[in-house]
């Protein structure tokens, strides 16, 4: 695999790209990773409660999977395992997608984590390195987030990150309960990355930055 956090090399879907730093590793998802994380899918389905595309359950977990590894091929999404470092376990997934390569944009999205991983750092040290990657590999002028507007974890999460809020999509989708969500869309810049926000976030996830 291509250890890779920032560099002039471009971006290519076949490419094995492993995202690294002292916290966390993040890896292509494999169809094995379903063995990884099953007990999430099993033991913890309130974390798709705002989800679009839940993974709960054996079925769910399956169809989740295949579906990251079908868009993967397809040249939309790029997905990850999460593997926290600290704690020598499996914690979770995050992704790219919607990669508008002549438009310069993509949404990072599709992130979850165990209860156990939540509030620990983890997510800074993900988004630290992701935003690396889109921006340096591959030559991102704008990453997108969104998430439900009522899930008010999670879209604390991307504030304190450094993203701005942009508006709401009304009843732009379902949720995992078949109800319609608002979902709140924020960005970063590139500008805004390299400008002082990459600085901010490695502070934060306690990353020193060479």
């Amino acid at each position: 695999m291509e250890k890779l956090n920032k560099s002039e090399n471009g971006f290519s879907f076949s490419a094995s790209y492993v995202l690294e730093n002292e916290r966390a590793l993040l890896r292509p998802m494999e169809a094995d990773d379903y063995e990884r994380l099953l007990p999430f899918a099993l033991n913890e389905p309130e974390i798709w409660t705002y989800s679009m595309i839940p993974a709960s359950g054996e079925e769910g977990l399956k169809n989740y999977i295949r579906a990251a590894l079908d868009a993967r091929a397809g040249g939309r999404e790029y997905a990850f395992v999460v593997y926290d470092k600290l704690y020598k376990a499996f914690a979770g997934s995050t992704r790219f997608y919607d990669i508008q390569t002549g438009n310069q944009a993509l949404q990072l999205g599709y992130t979850w984590y165990g209860k156990a991983f939540q509030r620990t750092g983890l997510n800074r040290n993900c988004k630290l390195l992701m935003l690396d990657f889109a921006f340096g590999v591959m030559k991102m002028e704008r990453v997108e987030f969104r998430a439900d507007n009522d899930n008010a974890r999670s879209i604390e999460a991307m504030k304190a990150i450094g993203c701005t809020v942009e508006g709401i999509l009304r009843s732009n989708g379902l949720k995992a309960d078949g109800t319609r969500r608002d979902s709140i869309v924020l960005s970063i810049l590139k500008p805004e990355w390299e400008g002082g926000l990459r600085t901010e976030l490695a502070k934060k996830a306690g990353i020193h930055l060479g």
